[in-house]
């Protein structure tokens, strides 16, 4: 039933992107396009509402910072919410960063409590900032990822996100809640919007989905406070920029860049430097949004991809998968297999015996190429407010 989901997706996804072509697909892509028309319109209209106050947000009387983007997945979020998080961690804050916990593995709920959508369970506690707590089926693969990472940060998954905020300050008494993926996540009243744009791909295929891959239109970007553009290359961004400030005049903008720290071997955490990667044949496997931008990067730093596979966004690799893509290297005479920190949290235990290729992932970090100043200004007027002034101070 996964693979067949997984199959539907994957064409929904080459439609899209207009990968496969003849009569059904345009005509299907034009289904989509109507309907992505009406989407705006829910869209706009729902924005309005919180706007006017017809829908009310929350406020849970501490600070909350919201990290998402306009497109679904591929933007490099989870390395940027781990250095916002470990800089304002480092900085004195007390913070707890709270997901949705895509594609987790959802809680059994009664049939009363569905029909009256009633979730009465606590936040599932990925992290409590001292010890890893839930695998990465239970918490998802990303706010896994962020709990394996990061110590003293409070790493929460729930859907509600004010209950878990709620509950991050009553039993931890944080001060900062960190929003994963939380651009469009209104419910809950945001101090500073972080919103993160894929210089490869800043507006996907232009299009709203389902016809393409933004949730919002790009003049949304006016809510941003700061605005990231990730995965640069050292290419110069001045019409991305120019187009940006169409929107949003005032955010400032920081430029980054994925940088490769290492290989650490999956099942025995060895790490090896980058160097092993120049002039070895190796095999990628990866389930990410953006393959090829990983594909890419691992012959940027010298290796020589002979085999790649690709599975779905999120996709959980089974044993038999992994171990069908194991064989095939060894007979193409592989050193090595690579894959992304985020998939290899989503890999099986395999026994020593059956690990015949080494499995190693890139760790990457984020790497600020431009916009240092507001970088660090971002991190000091969050972790050291200035003073509120006093009737003679203001007189003065």
């Amino acid at each position: 039933m996964q693979r067949w989901i997984e199959n539907l997706e994957q064409f929904a996804i080459d439609v899209i992107l207009e990968r496969r072509h003849g009569t059904r697909a345009a005509i299907l892509r034009g289904i989509l396009h109507g309907l992505s028309l009406f989407y705006e319109r829910l869209v706009q209209l729902r924005l309005y509402l919180y706007r006017k106050r017809i829908l009310r947000e929350r406020a849970l009387g501490c600070l909350v910072i919201s990290i998402g983007n306009l497109t679904v997945g591929g933007t490099g979020k989870t390395p940027i919410v781990e250095k916002f998080a470990r800089a304002l961690q480092a900085g004195g804050r007390r913070v707890a960063i709270l997901s949705r916990g895509y594609k987790s593995v959802p809680r059994k709920r009664g049939l009363l409590d569905r029909l009256l959508k009633r979730d009465l369970d606590p936040p599932r506690i990925v992290s409590d900032g001292k010890s890893l707590l839930l695998d990465s089926l239970i918490a998802g693969d990303e706010p896994y990822m962020l709990a394996h990472n990061l110590r003293d940060v409070i790493v929460l998954v729930d859907k509600d996100r004010v209950k878990s905020g709620r509950f991050a300050i009553d039993k931890w008494k944080v001060d900062t809640l960190l929003l994963d993926d939380g651009l469009q996540y209104l419910h809950l009243k945001h101090r500073l919007d972080m919103v993160l744009v894929d210089r490869q791909a800043p507006f996907g295929n232009e299009f709203l989905l389902p016809r393409g891959t933004l949730r919002e239109p790009p003049r949304n970007l006016r809510r941003a406070s700061y605005i990231f553009i990730t995965k640069n290359t050292g290419q110069p961004n001045d019409a991305l920029v120019q187009r940006i400030r169409r929107y949003n005049r005032t955010a400032e903008i920081i430029e980054c860049a994925h940088k490769p720290l290492y290989l650490q071997n999956v099942y025995t955490a060895e790490r090896l430097p980058l160097e092993r990667l120049h002039d070895t044949f190796i095999g990628s496997i990866c389930a990410i949004a953006a393959p090829e931008s990983f594909e890419g990067a691992l012959e940027k730093l010298g290796g020589h991809v002979d085999l790649a596979k690709r599975y779905i966004d999120h996709h959980y690799f089974s044993e038999a998968e992994l171990k069908n893509f194991i064989t095939r290297c060894i007979r193409r005479d592989l050193a090595m297999i690579v894959t992304t920190e985020k998939d290899a949290v989503r890999m099986p235990r395999l026994t020593e015996a059956e690990i015949k290729v080494p499995i190693y992932f890139l760790r990457v970090e984020i790497e600020i190429l431009t916009g240092h100043e507001s970088w660090e200004h971002c991190v000091a007027r969050i972790c050291k407010p200035q003073p509120m002034l006093t009737p003679e101070r203001f007189f003065a």
